[in-house]
């Protein structure tokens, strides 16, 4: 199967990400408050890769303070992200920054995040819901239990926000979560100065008379703005590990193709069938894996097709051949996906997501979270986070040395020994 694309509805983001982080400056002095470093990560990184597994395909970073800092990691980290900076000259407020923001979307609908605030929502759902009451804007809202940090949001029984209440001790009660689908047209209309608030001079404001309509939604949700939070984000987000006795045919198995199940050929790619060869064991080890996971799908970027090097019918024979050597053996593969973009910043290219959403959008029944991406690139790990996915790196001549990452949960030198962590104690070399 080739890549393709599934329907989503909002494919645009701004993340505001030009704080200045005062409460926090005597943990982090001197960055942006999503710059703090949060489990081996920056956490702006946690935000962009959540909005990545809900397909959010070209994002707006709305910056100020220390923007320079911010632009050298999304250039050093994010390369591949399909992304434009909009950079405040002296600070214009949520609105303000929204406001000037908006200039480099090209959609009617723009989701919008906070970037020192991660709240893992539902993009769909809220979209839905938005396209469904026609709203103005939609707000994600979070319920909480005895807090004095937030105001509570009012609705009613359509949905429809009624009312935004001051910061004030509550037992229980909806908070705005600080994620917003804005419908930029209706927005537009209203005149605003250049420095404005988009809660008190836009929500609040025009409460009564706009169409805004609340969605909740229970998930993971954290503020590191403050140093509690802050502290307890560096817990929270570290990744766990992987659960080998819970994997069961509810899990997903995601495979990197060259370097994991066949030789690579390091100076070019593999052009045709004849070059293909397996590496020893991964006939045997998908087999055994077959037998654990629900679902094997092989997820691989082939640029050979997109540089003329070879064409598609030569990749199908390829496949063809691969597929039915893995079945003889008594492996399965559910699905391959392939994309044949030479552009790095297609969403569809590794390690952007769009193969593997894909591969979830055909299969409704898998759990990104219960998934696994074994690959032999770092590409292949940071696809593995971008979806929320255990990551496992099979060392080959593409590896590049890589020691301890943050991003890789385990290390194995062939997938024929990351299959035998399913049936012996042997423990991964370099974990």
């Amino acid at each position: 199967m080739s890549w393709s694309k599934h329907n989503i509805l909002i494919k645009e983001a701004i993340i505001l990400a030009g704080g200045l982080g005062t409460r926090l400056h005597g943990e982090v002095p001197d960055l942006p408050k999503c710059m703090a470093p949060v489990a081996g990560h920056p956490f702006l990184t946690y935000v962009i890769r959540h909005l990545l597994s809900q397909g959010i395909e070209h994002f707006i970073f709305s910056l100020g303070y220390r923007h320079e800092a911010i632009e050298q990691f999304l250039e050093s980290q994010f390369a591949y992200l399909n992304y434009t900076t909009s950079i405040e000259d002296h600070p214009l407020g949520t609105g303000g920054a929204i406001q000037l923001a908006l200039i480099k979307t090209s959609t009617r609908d723009i989701l919008i995040v906070n970037g020192d605030t991660l709240f893992r929502v539902d993009v769909d759902e809220l979209s839905d819901r938005h396209m469904q009451t026609q709203a103005a804007c939609t707000l994600a809202l979070k319920p909480m239990l005895s807090f004095d940090r937030y105001g509570v949001v009012g609705t009613d029984s359509h949905h429809r926000v009624t009312s935004f209440a001051e910061k004030r001790f509550e037992a229980k009660g909806n908070i705005n979560g600080g994620v917003y689908v804005l419908n930029k047209v209706d927005f537009q209309k209203h005149s605003f100065t250049s420095v404005f608030s988009f809660e008190k001079d836009f929500l609040e404001t025009y409460v009564a008379s706009s169409v805004f309509t609340g969605v909740v939604q229970d998930s993971y949700f954290i503020d590191i703005g403050i140093p509690v939070d802050y502290k307890r984000a560096q817990t929270e987000l570290e990744y766990p590990s992987l659960p080998k006795q819970s994997i069961d045919e509810t899990w997903t198995l995601f495979l990197d193709r060259d370097g994991v199940i066949n030789q690579n050929m390091d100076e070019s790619y593999v052009t045709h069938r004849d070059e293909f060869q397996f590496l020893p064991g991964a006939k045997e080890a998908i087999r055994d894996l077959s037998r654990i996971f629900g679902k094997i799908i092989i997820i691989t970027n082939q640029r050979g097709i997109g540089k003329g090097l070879m064409d598609a019918q030569a990749l199908s024979d390829i496949h063809d051949y691969m597929i039915e050597e893995l079945e003889v053996a008594g492996g399965m593969i559910d699905a391959l996906y392939y994309c044949p973009i030479v552009d790095d910043k297609h969403f569809d290219r590794k390690p952007n997501p769009g193969m593997p959403l894909e591969a979830a959008h055909m299969y409704p029944e898998i759990d990104l979270r219960k998934s696994v991406m074994v690959g032999d690139k770092m590409s292949d790990m940071f696809l593995g986070r971008n979806i929320g996915a255990y990551t496992v790196m099979i060392t080959s001549s593409q590896s590049g040395g890589v020691g301890e990452h943050a991003d890789v949960d385990l290390k194995y030198v062939s997938i024929d020994e990351f299959a035998g962590l399913f049936s012996s104690p042997r423990p991964p070399f370099n974990q």
